[in-house]
């Protein structure tokens, strides 16, 4: 125990950790609508941002709401092609995305939350016997990928085309029969699939998965979210392409203030439509449980952090990025936004150019997040 410090406060990082999907009950909120709280259901990742909402240090004013941990592509599926039954959800952005433009898509709209971001150029992974050292040495290769259209790997391609010149018709990709990482990342929905015409894209042999394709030399290098599992395991022969990948990515974000948007939080708009309050609601809440996480960054992320330099890289991250480098709203998102638009369009997955206006919540344009 810390002095100074509750056993429940100390203890809550490890258990936001901690495994399969179960349903938390959040605590009542104090401020009812009528004579009793809207019930609603509320998919997501227990993250550190999303750890006050599970637990019910937070709660969504005026609803009684339960919280539901999963993978998100289950929680596509569920809102794409699925029952849609929780009135709030997190979902991959660009799987939204494509389902809005190509296939009408409206059951849900977008509220400006956006719960994981990664940068992505530590997403790369190549052999290191193919002579491969640069971004400009992928032309011409063969790139394998666990699937062709999700949020990570348009990202991906988008800034390798940007920054490095690397089209997507300048390579073949292999996509895998299998994801290393579907424990973590569940089911793939079907906009994750999604292929273009007039790119070279083959399939990869039946009963190997990405990592099997890099390991056994079926392709050169790998695009893909998660460190597949040769690199994990310390194959000599696999390494990223960029071995100091904070510091491209710091690089990157200095030269263009992008920090990439992977998953957002939906609501279904027939709710939104009836209870007008409630956009903001979840908004308030989703930022209440951001700030408490970045407190506990602060107080005790030294104690319940494993990383022993964990200081220091918070310290590092807020003087170049800000005090609040997770930033929710539109205001300070729209340029990663349109970016991301633009990928999708000029890659041939999305069948037009989208504009940011369109997919959110129309009440939700204007949300702040002061965190």
């Amino acid at each position: 125990m810390i002095k100074g410090t509750s056993r429940r406060e100390f203890l809550t990082a490890a258990s936001a950790a901690m495994g399969a999907a179960v349903l938390v009950p959040a605590s009542k909120s104090l401020a009812k609508l009528g004579n009793s709280p809207l019930p609603i259901t509320v998919s997501g990742y227990r993250l550190d941002r999303t750890d006050a909402l599970f637990d019910g240090q937070v709660g969504i004013e005026g609803c009684n709401a339960t919280f539901r941990e999963d993978a998100i592509g289950n929680m596509n599926t569920h809102a794409f092609g699925g029952p849609a039954t929780r009135e709030v959800t997190e979902i991959g952005l660009h799987p939204f995305m494509l389902a809005y433009a190509n296939e009408d898509f409206r059951a849900y709209s977008l509220l400006p939350i956006f719960v994981l971001r990664q940068f992505r150029h530590k997403s790369v992974f190549i052999r290191t016997d193919r002579g491969i050292e640069r971004p400009e040495d992928l032309r011409g290769r063969r790139i394998g990928t666990p699937g062709y259209s999700s949020t990570s790997l348009t990202w991906i391609r988008g800034i390798f085309e940007d920054e490095y010149g690397l089209k997507p018709t300048d390579v073949e990709w292999v996509v895998a029969a299998a994801d290393s990482s579907a424990d973590a990342s569940g089911k793939i929905s079907k906009q994750e699939t999604r292929l273009p015409e007039g790119v070279n894209i083959t399939s990869g042999p039946d009963g190997l998965d990405d990592s099997d394709l890099l390991e056994q030399g079926a392709v050169d290098a790998l695009f893909h979210a998660a460190e597949p599992r040769a690199y994990q395991e310390g194959n000599p022969l696999i390494r990223r392409l960029f071995p100091d990948y904070r510091s491209v990515e710091q690089d990157y974000f200095k030269r263009t203030g992008i920090f990439p948007i992977m998953h957002a939080v939906a609501i279904r708009r027939d709710v939104a439509g009836e209870h007008k309050w409630l956009p903001r609601a979840v908004f308030d809440a989703y930022v209440q449980a951001k700030a408490i996480a970045y407190r506990k960054m602060s107080r005790l992320g030294w104690a319940t952090n494993m990383l022993p330099w964990f200081g220091q890289e918070l310290e590092d991250t807020r003087r170049l990025m800000g005090a609040n480098f997770y930033t929710y709203g539109l205001k300070r998102n729209r340029k990663t936004l349109e970016t991301l638009f633009r990928y999708s369009y000029s890659q041939g997955l999305a069948n037009r150019e989208l504009g940011v206006e369109e997919l959110f919540e129309p009440s939700s344009l204007d949300f702040e997040d002061d965190a």
